[in-house]
């Protein structure tokens, strides 16, 4: 019994055997390194070889997220909607249900931690409408990388026909994703994360626990591709990316990248002048329609013009009675008053028909305006017609003078108070009563209207009095006490960013967060503090709220954030703004505690 049993054993491992060659032959091999400063070649075998990529095409899917979230398309906290097609994808997967509604981040967190399937669909589903068009969109896209070899058909990875990748192109993008997204890249080297509904796990930790200086990127299986991963390794100055295509297991897979980065390292020198890679060009063409017009012979040719001047009327001469109101202006009484008789006469002596012309029972009589007393324009009207038909009167200003008082004479004439009292007195019928006023209110012959008999106006003094002091001026200023507001009021807490090598680093994080984050940012400031560990990069001048939601914001994005809050100021009391050494005025309080943020 033992001995069929030890048989059927043998032949268990014959056929196990046999077998093993055939799935290894299934999945071609590949491999490519590359040194990811200069994107020059170190190995490769079969690198241009189209072979399926599994999940590797998730590390497209994760590029044009993050180049979304980049222009603004989408943002991490947006709301995508899962549908039927994305939940009914098979593992591996996060488990969404279809209907449901989950945010960007978490998604892109599944996708490039544990591969899973329906979340790498839901994003391209969200993106471009349809996981068709996100294909397309991730073609065009690796065009634009210049990876050559590529076609995608899905955004998961799955076999599919015609959906295939080569060893270089992968590393390529692999490249890219670490020079084009440097504040998302950290995301490959995570063990694990929260993915919303479910806490992941990375499907790369073997690799990244086991060989020093591994920081990413992607695995990838399927039966058709094998066990594929594209990794990156950096070792003092020197960064490697490699891509393996067709592992036979994930121990053999590990191995054999370990093997090839090792040599790699060996052969790249230490120092070398670095080649950052292209951003792609836009994949939307503008066009540009331009309107075609034929010419004309008027717009291309010049042809004279004829410009024919008819001969104008003759002005009419002035009316006398204007030539009369500019003579008053004179400073001659008398010819003042005889300019006044003459129009006045000729008014007497005009025709009936020109005074009839004034007449208004012809004209259609306007409407009246709500609220308006009919009775009272009847009555002014018939007064209007009665005075300008009345003979007793040669001036149709007759009327109105005689019901009014004439004006008190200026000051400034002398001897005419009686003058001007009898022809106030006068009804105002008779012209030459009229033209004494007026002659009196003129200044005797001799005299203008100028202001020569004013005094004139002292001289300004040349002294100029600097400043006034008494005796009170001498006392010392009164108290002032400053209190610092509290703590927690105000916009005096801030933000640190962690530790960055370089200041152009910390500066450039701090412009993309205030571009991305402008309406928390919009009052907060920038700071870049020198420190001897290195330079820490700030905001301040923000609210305790707006601190705490940037601070969430950025560690949701794996940035190292803390909230800073403001140091609590002593209470001092100033005199004339002069303050003890060891306080501070209403002003310096305030500026303290927002210096203290960058220390």
């Amino acid at each position: 019994m033992n001995q069929l049993s030890q048989t059927a054993r043998l032949w268990a491992f014959i056929v196990l055997a046999a077998l093993l060659p055939a799935s290894v032959s299934a999945a071609p091999f590949a491999a490519y390194v590359m040194d990811a400063r200069t994107g020059q070649p170190i190995y490769k075998q079969n690198a241009d070889t189209r072979l399926h990529p599994a999940s590797l095409t998730k590390m497209m899917t994760l590029y044009m997220a993050f180049n979304a979230i980049e222009r603004g398309q989408v943002r991490l906290d947006s709301q995508f909607l899962v549908s039927s097609n994305a939940a009914a994808e098979p593992p591996s997967k996060l488990g969404l249900r279809a209907g449901q509604r989950i945010e960007l981040r978490y998604l892109i967190r599944a996708a490039a931690i544990k591969s899973a399937n329906d979340a790498a669909t839901t994003i391209g589903e969200n993106i471009a409408g349809s996981e068709e068009a996100f294909a397309q969109q991730m073609t065009q896209m690796a065009r634009a990388l210049g990876m050559r070899n590529t076609n995608f058909r899905n955004a998961h990875g799955l076999t599919q026909e015609g959906h295939y990748s080569s060893a270089h192109d992968m590393s390529i993008l692999g490249r890219h994703l670490f020079y084009d997204f440097p504040q998302y890249y950290n995301l490959f080297s995570r063990r694990s994360a929260d993915a919303g509904i479910a806490q992941v796990s990375s499907t790369n930790r073997r690799f990244l626990d086991s060989y020093q200086g591994a920081d990413g990127i992607k695995t990838g299986y399927t039966r058709a591709a094998g066990f594929n991963l594209t990794a990156s390794a950096q070792r003092g100055n020197k960064r490697l990316i490699a891509t393996v295509f067709g592992g036979t297991s994930t121990a053999q897979r590990n191995q054999t990248m370990a093997q090839l980065l090792d040599s790699s390292f060996a052969r790249v020198p230490n120092r070398v002048r670095e080649t950052r890679p292209q951003a792609p060009r836009l994949l939307v063409q503008r066009t540009v329609r331009r309107a075609q017009v034929e010419p004309t012979p008027a717009a291309t040719q010049a042809s004279p013009q004829r410009l024919v001047l008819e001969t104008s009327q003759k002005p009419a001469r002035a009316n006398r009675a204007a030539s009369a109101s500019t003579a008053a202006t004179t400073n001659q009484p008398d010819a003042l008053a005889a300019a006044i008789r003459q129009a006045q006469t000729e008014t007497v002596n005009a025709p009936a028909a020109a005074t009839a012309g004034l007449a208004l029972a012809a004209s259609a009589r306007p409407r009246l305006r709500p609220g308006t007393n009919a009775g009272a324009v009847d009555d002014a009207v018939a007064t209007a017609v009665a005075s300008a038909d009345a003979p007793q009167s040669a001036s149709l200003a007759a009327p109105v003078l005689a019901a009014s008082h004439r004006p008190v004479p200026a000051p400034r004439s002398r001897g005419n108070g009686s003058l001007v009292a009898s022809a106030s007195s006068n009804s105002g019928t008779n012209p030459d009563d009229i033209a004494r006023a007026v002659a009196a209110a003129i200044p005797e012959s001799g005299t203008s209207l100028s202001l020569m008999e004013s005094s004139a106006p002292k001289p300004r003094s040349e002294t100029v009095i600097l400043a006034a002091m008494g005796e009170g001026d001498l006392a010392d200023p009164e108290a002032v006490e400053i209190v610092s507001r509290p703590s927690n009021s105000g916009r005096n807490w801030g933000v640190t960013l962690g530790l960055h090598r370089s200041r152009a680093a910390a500066e450039e994080l701090l412009m993309q967060s205030a571009l991305r984050d402008g309406v928390t940012l919009q009052g907060a400031r920038r700071q870049v503090a020198d420190t001897n560990r290195g330079f820490v990069p700030s905001f301040v001048n923000l609210s305790k709220a707006d601190a705490q939601l940037t601070c969430e914001r950025f560690q949701a994005r794996s940035y190292e954030c803390r909230v800073v809050a403001p140091k609590p100021a002593a209470t001092s009391t100033c005199k004339g703004g002069q303050c003890p050494p060891f306080f501070m005025c209403a002003t310096e309080v305030i500026r303290l505690s927002v210096h203290s943020f960058s220390a």
